[in-house]
């Protein structure tokens, strides 16, 4: 049962997220960084280890918050009638803070190795996405269709008569398959606060040896996810 205040289901949010982007963009930062033990391990470690950042992240404040973390999924919930739309900026808000949060933690987590890591681009990949091909039509296409099969997977899980209790496996689950099989074009973020939150906090934070935080791009995995999680919703509903 989630907590009756709104107030306790937005640090619900906030904490969740946090967490949420200290496991999964740790898991980036360890693969990436130089002289980190995990370095140069592949896509199946960051695959796995989102897909687990997010399981156990909604089981962390699954009492207080439905664990939406991602603000195209509050969307997508109000379009379906199973959260009020009053609810989804406040998310939204909490859901940013909690992501640039979890991006500081990150960054204290692994202070030692930005000095010894020279590749911007693993350092910016430590935060937010990056295209394999920069190529924004495509990359859009990527992060919507990405995303479509996350919150429409996420909704059909609530006709499917699993246990309530198991939707954070499955939503884990579900985020390792689509990193495995549409992951490759951009590193899907499929979630606009994942991708904003932590590339404001490489924008701001004294990162040795970082780069540009390629604003440019930034639009992508933000505008994608929620095109792709409202079409989803309303395909839901047409079929309900």
């Amino acid at each position: 049962m989630l907590h009756d205040s709104l107030s306790m289901q937005l640090i619900g949010e906030f904490v969740g997220t946090a967490m949420m982007i200290l496991l999964g963009d740790g898991v980036c930062a360890d693969m990436g960084l130089s002289k980190s033990k995990a370095r140069g391990a592949n896509w199946v470690g960051i695959a796995f280890g989102w897909g687990m950042a997010i399981t156990f992240s909604v089981y962390f404040v699954k009492w207080l918050t439905p664990g939406y973390f991602n603000p195209a999924v509050a969307v997508a919930m109000a379009i379906s009638g199973s959260f009020s739309w009053s609810y989804v900026l406040p998310y939204i808000i909490a859901e940013v803070a909690g992501a640039f949060v979890g991006a500081i933690l990150v960054w204290l987590m692994f202070y030692p190795h930005w000095q010894e890591t020279k590749d911007q681009e693993a350092i910016l990949t430590s935060f937010a996405t990056a295209p394999a091909i920069r190529n924004y039509f495509w990359n859009f296409f990527a992060e919507m269709l990405a995303t479509f099969v996350l919150v429409y997977g996420l909704l059909a899980f609530s006709k499917s008569g699993v246990d309530p209790a198991l939707n954070p496996i499955l939503a884990g689950t579900l985020i390792t398959a689509i990193a495995f099989s549409l992951g490759g074009p951009t590193g899907i973020a499929l979630n606009p606060a994942r991708d904003f939150g932590p590339r404001l906090a490489h924008q701001v934070l004294p990162i040795a040896n970082k780069g540009n935080s390629d604003w440019a791009y930034s639009w992508v995995p933000i505008v994608g996810p929620f095109v792709g999680g409202i079409l989803a919703a309303l395909l839901f509903v047409g079929l309900r």
